[in-house]
């Protein structure tokens, strides 16, 4: 059983704590204390609760988030997770975790110090993604504690970062945040020799990591479909697609397939069998492809557009011309959820024609009345 007193302390006895006095699932006795018997009564309930059930940790005996961050990082590397993704975590930690969050013990964590984890990095000058991305990390940390006992609960689980009217810059427009129809035109008039790469990239909507890790054996020009199977990461390794929803096939039309066709005779021969390798048949470095397409843009007069870009011109080709469902255009691009899809496009999908006409008919309705 736990039991709650009241200390007093200091030279003159003025200060006062709240102590639980309990014994945990082992048997063995502990202490806490809190500043008022509020928080000591509503913890003894939590903490009387993990103890039926087996999970509770003593503040003693808990690992910081440090500790177990970095215990999180080495079981991803010795499980093979993709050397990004172990970078990010890594990072994750060194830049935003550890100074605002590494000491705390993940048995005293609170889903208010998350929020206010959250408010300091706000206050610090962490953009809205980046606080996003770390809260993420954050959460599946505390997911693995929990799967191996150090912790009882996944106190983040339920946090959720709510965007800033003012961060955001708004839906994806054509001329904005992807090139018009004109200028997809121009850039590929204008890609010379890089016509099948760009071609495959304006009308597949494939990563940049995927046609760089595209090999010939997936691609049936016969069939007109590109099976995506795999990608090459930023350090030149191929492995799987990031997600299952990564592994997808892509329908191709014409002008794909004629390029692919006439490229296969001339591509450079590659052992790994890649359909867009250097000219010495090894995986195109970002870099490589990043400065041959700032390249293209100027010579074509373009702003300066992300290579990303053009996947966003894809999804709204296959929005407005092909009049494709959420579910299907989410499928083709490889999202993990149709959540994500309409994260993104979902403004594309709205009737735009049929707006201008029920506007039509509110302004004749006032001017008639």
């Amino acid at each position: 059983m736990a039991s709650i007193r009241k200390r007093k302390f200091g030279p003159n006895k003025e200060q006062e704590v709240w102590i639980v006095d309990y014994r945990d699932q082992h048997g063995k006795r502990h202490i806490k204390s809190f500043p008022n018997k509020k928080s000591a009564e509503a913890w003894k309930v939590s903490a009387q609760h993990e103890i039926v059930l087996g999970t509770h940790t003593p503040a003693s005996a808990s690992k910081t988030v440090q500790e177990v961050w970095q215990l999180w990082i080495d079981e991803s590397d010795r499980n093979g997770l993709e050397l990004s993704t172990v970078r990010q975590r890594r990072q994750h930690l060194e830049h935003h975790v550890s100074a605002l969050l590494g000491r705390q013990r993940l048995s005293s964590l609170t889903t208010p110090m998350i929020h206010d984890f959250d408010s300091r990095l706000r206050d610090t000058g962490r953009s809205l993604a980046m606080r996003r991305k770390v809260l993420g990390s954050l959460k599946t940390m505390l997911s693995f504690a929990q799967g191996r006992g150090l912790v009882s609960q996944n106190v983040a689980r339920d946090v959720r970062i709510k965007g800033d009217e003012r961060e955001t810059t708004g839906p994806l427009r054509a001329g904005v945040n992807f090139p018009t129809m004109s200028e997809l035109n121009g850039l590929i008039e204008k890609s010379g020799q890089w016509r099948p790469f760009i071609v495959t990239a304006i009308f597949s909507g494939m990563r940049l990591s995927e046609l760089r890790g595209l090999p010939w054996s997936n691609v049936d020009l016969d069939a007109g479909i590109i099976h995506v199977r795999q990608r090459a990461n930023a350090w030149g390794e191929i492995g799987p697609p990031k997600s299952k929803a990564g592994a997808r096939d892509i329908p191709l039309p014409p002008i794909v397939i004629n390029a692919l066709r006439g490229w296969r005779e001339e591509c450079p021969v590659s052992e790994l069998g890649l359909v867009f390798p250097t000219s010495t048949g090894l995986i195109r470095r970002m870099s490589s492809v990043h400065r041959d397409w700032v390249r293209l843009q100027s010579e074509t007069g373009l702003p300066a557009y992300s290579f990303n870009s053009l996947r966003h011109a894809a999804a709204s080709l296959f929005i407005k011309y092909l009049g494709w469902s959420p579910k299907r255009l989410q499928t083709v691009m490889g999202h993990t959820s149709v959540n994500m899809t309409f994260d993104r496009y979902g403004h594309l999908f709205e009737d735009l024609e049929a707006d201008k006409l029920d506007m039509g008919k509110i302004e004749a309705a006032v001017r008639a009345a």
